[in-house]
């Protein structure tokens, strides 16, 4: 029986392909893209916004690979935002006779990295490690740990990234992961669920060179709105809410014993290699620094880190030249500060260091 529906029975259907200039829509599609582009960069130049280089893992790790290039003795320095912001590797490099290499991560325990520098014989020098005691003594500062396994473990097409993207850093404005589009859309003002309190993202705070060194973004010193959010952003981190304070004085304890333990372990196999280690603690102010104190306070935390390791410590409440300076956030120098505090803060490792040799 035949069937009712044959391909062979069907009629052809032509259907004309509409002429296009290929040119001419190439060119409008172009001009769109270049229009919408510049637009975006119009807006965010606008808003302040300066070329700067990404603070990539693929440019912490250009850095840590001078570690194993420089011969001889280094200076390096690890820790957080405080000594990434407020120490000016230009001005070490006018008062020092050479360039420090910066390591420090913004939010991050420097502790996993003092470990790494104490299992790399390639390392000698000088080792400057920021506390910041929220992120040194606890658990909190695990923001930005992956930046070790990209530099031991960079692929070929990574590294070929990070170097179209280092050409092009310098030259746009909006290209900073701050003014990404579905970044700048998850931080509007949408309608908050009952019962549930907004959490503010940290905002972009500082510039940065191709070296690293970096600088607390000028638009924290002249906008007082945006000056305001950063320090309502500080205001809210610490423990989790609803912690009785007999558990939290449990935790920051815990926290400051295996922070000391893990320090002493890695000072041990620095200085056996003649590695000079210096602590400092950089300033903050305002309610920050309130809050800084009541949760970490320092006799419990600093104080127990300097006696216990035997190290050099430089603690900006005990040396005039690292007091009185501006922190427009409460948490990192201004520009003009922070070159201030770098002279005084080499002044102040050498007063140390001749002080150590002559108690030798």
């Amino acid at each position: 029986m035949p069937s009712s529906i044959s391909s062979s029975d069907q009629p052809v259907i032509e259907r004309p392909i509409p002429r296009l200039a290929w040119t001419v829509a190439g060119m409008a599609a172009l001009a769109t893209f270049v229009v919408l582009l510049g637009g975006w960069e119009w807006h965010w130049r606008d808003f302040g916004a300066a070329p700067t280089y990404r603070n990539s893992d693929g440019l912490w790790a250009i850095q840590r690979r001078l570690v194993d290039r420089i011969e001889g003795d280094k200076t390096i320095i690890i820790g957080s935002s405080r000594v990434l912001f407020d120490i000016q590797l230009p001005v070490w490099e006018e008062v020092a006779g050479e360039k420090p290499i910066q390591l420090a991560l913004e939010g991050t325990s420097p502790i996993i990295f003092l470990q790494d520098l104490a299992d790399d014989p390639d390392f000698t020098g000088m080792l400057i490690v920021g506390v910041t005691p929220d992120l040194y003594f606890t658990d909190f500062g695990v923001r930005r740990l992956d930046a070790l396994d990209y530099y031991r473990q960079e692929t070929p097409s990574q590294w070929f990234g990070q170097r179209v993207s280092m050409a092009i850093e310098p030259y746009l404005g909006f290209y900073e992961e701050d003014y990404a589009l579905f970044v700048v859309l998850r931080r509007l003002p949408w309608p908050a669920r009952e019962g549930v309190t907004p959490y503010r993202d940290v905002r972009r705070l500082a510039v940065m060179a191709a070296d690293r060194n970096t600088r607390l973004w000028s638009k924290l010193e002249n906008d007082v709105a945006y000056r305001d959010y950063a320090r309502n952003v500080w205001m809210q981190l610490g423990p989790p809410p609803g912690v009785p304070e007999e558990e939290l004085r449990r935790m920051a304890a815990a926290g400051v014993e295996k922070a000391i333990a893990a320090t002493r372990q890695a000072l041990d196999k620095l200085e056996a290699r003649g590695v000079d280690v210096i602590f400092v603690r950089m300033p903050s102010s305002g309610g920050f620094y309130a809050a800084e104190r009541k949760r970490m306070p320092r006799e419990q935390s600093w104080d127990r880190l300097i006696a216990e390791t035997g190290a050099i410590g430089i603690h900006f409440e005990d040396h005039a030249g690292l007091q009185g300076l501006d922190t427009p956030e409460w948490s990192h120098l201004s520009g003009a500060d922070a070159e201030r505090a770098t002279r005084s803060l080499y002044a102040i490792i050498r007063d140390e260091l001749a002080r150590r040799e002559t108690q030798e």
